[in-house]
């Protein structure tokens, strides 16, 4: 098997210089030592296109499609990335099925390994208990006795709602990992930012139960795990714990505070443990930076080096 390669993730790209020049993102990540690109779902179905021809020209690779690219805006304004894959409004979690079965077909056009899904969530906002952690966790020293009942509070309101939204997403993973395997694709479940989405780490491995390892396995987002972590809902261990065999992927990125999709350097994930823990795992699974638009180039190119030298990412030279 050949070393995974560093790729990029579109998000990257929406930004001025390159919304309308798609070549020269592509361009950009090769010189900053990316040797791929994730097509994320902020790509419309034209810049999607753009990407799979300016990779090939630029010898880049397309490693993976972040499900639902591309980008649709649905009659009454509703992008398709905005659909609910858990909803239980049967019309809405079948329109987002097929959205994204469009990215399986296009991760199987590029030749990519992995469609990234983010499996919808219990109802489409924060729940309560995550909105109140969210505004203690600067003051949560002070306030202890009050941010561990917060925690215990989210935790039952969460468990209290889930199982309908639980059930409509195994119908749509269901559906979706049978076009997946016909394609060759395997579906990538990824750790969610917001506690109310879908799967914690123990729902995760129920839904991937089922399904061979080539065909549904694991995305995990350092930044949303950690996230979590910080909220106190789920310990980043959970995830490797109970699905590090399942590993297919990586978003990889840092976070300071709460804010995630920092270039790696400019917050403070150990990522160190985080390497071990990807060691023990699967060592070929993708790795996709998956920063924000607004870190410079300078703080890519030097998070790139900061993971190599971690063991996060392989030596990779172009």
């Amino acid at each position: 098997m050949t070393t995974p390669i560093p790729a990029l993730s579109t998000m990257w790209a929406v930004q001025p210089r390159f919304e309308r020049d798609l070549p020269a993102f592509l361009g950009r990540a090769a010189e900053l030592g990316f040797g791929g690109v994730e097509v994320n779902h902020s790509m419309d179905a034209a810049q999607c296109g753009a990407v799979l021809v300016a990779a090939q020209a630029g010898g880049l690779s397309v490693t993976s499609v972040h499900a639902p690219a591309p980008l649709e805006v649905h009659p009454g304004g509703r992008e398709n990335r905005a659909l609910n894959l858990a909803s239980t409004d049967e019309a809405e979690r079948a329109r987002s099925v097929r959205d994204h079965l469009r990215s399986v077909d296009l991760a199987a056009a590029a030749g990519a390994k992995v469609v990234v899904v983010h499996l919808g969530g219990v109802g489409g906002r924060w729940l309560d208990g995550e909105r109140r952690l969210r505004s203690m966790y600067d003051r949560r020293a002070q306030l202890a006795d009050e941010w561990d009942a917060t925690v215990d509070a989210a935790l039952r309101e969460r468990a209290s709602k889930a199982g309908p939204w639980l059930d409509a997403a195994a119908r749509s993973l269901a559906e979706m990992a049978a076009v997946a395997s016909d394609r060759g694709v395997t579906l990538g479940i990824e750790t969610r930012l917001g506690f109310h989405e879908i799967p914690l780490p123990q729902e995760l491995a129920a839904l991937l139960e089922p399904y061979p390892a080539d065909v549904v396995g694991y995305v995990h987002d350092v930044g949303h795990a950690e996230v979590h972590h910080r909220l106190g809902v789920t310990d980043r261990s959970a995830w490797w714990d109970l699905l590090g065999p399942r590993l297919v992927a990586l978003h990889l990125h840092d976070v300071r505070g709460l804010t995630d999709h920092r270039a790696p350097g400019n917050g403070d994930v150990d990522f160190r443990w985080l390497s071990q823990r990807i060691a023990a795992a699967n060592p070929m699974a993708l790795r996709t930076f998956e920063v924000d638009q607004h870190e410079s180039d300078e703080d890519l190119a030097s998070g790139l080096r900061l993971l190599i030298e971690t063991g996060v990412v392989p030596p990779y030279e172009r």
